[in-house]
């Protein structure tokens, strides 16, 4: 894959990212700051931009949206790897209890 493919991939994502984002928001404002990771400062500003400023925004060669997993703990949460006491390990806990670290983590944002 060459840069400009890359470039391209980002664009993409930057689009698709923004107009979910919008989307939600929109639709449940509450839940878009849960699940996006944002303050609510930045939903709204989301939330108005004109199509033509998303489009604008997309065209960047920065990727906006980022990992909110920044940690070995809710990595292996998540995919299960790692964990110490497999045998007694439950997937479906193990979501829950990542979802509840990331929760905690945007209720310090806001």
């Amino acid at each position: 894959m060459n840069s400009e493919q890359i470039i391209a991939e980002i664009r993409e994502a930057n689009l698709t990212y923004l107009m979910l984002a919008q989307s939600l928001i929109r639709k449940d404002k509450a839940d878009a700051l849960f699940r996006l990771g944002l303050n609510e400062e930045s939903a709204d500003l989301l939330a108005k931009l004109s199509t033509q400023q998303v489009f604008k925004l997309a065209s960047s060669n920065m990727l906006l949206c980022h990992f909110r997993v920044d940690d070995n703990m809710v990595w292996d949460l998540l995919t299960n790897h790692d964990l110490p006491s497999k045998k007694i390990s439950n997937p479906a806990t193990n979501r829950m209890h990542a979802n509840i670290l990331m929760a905690g983590r945007v209720a310090e944002v806001l």
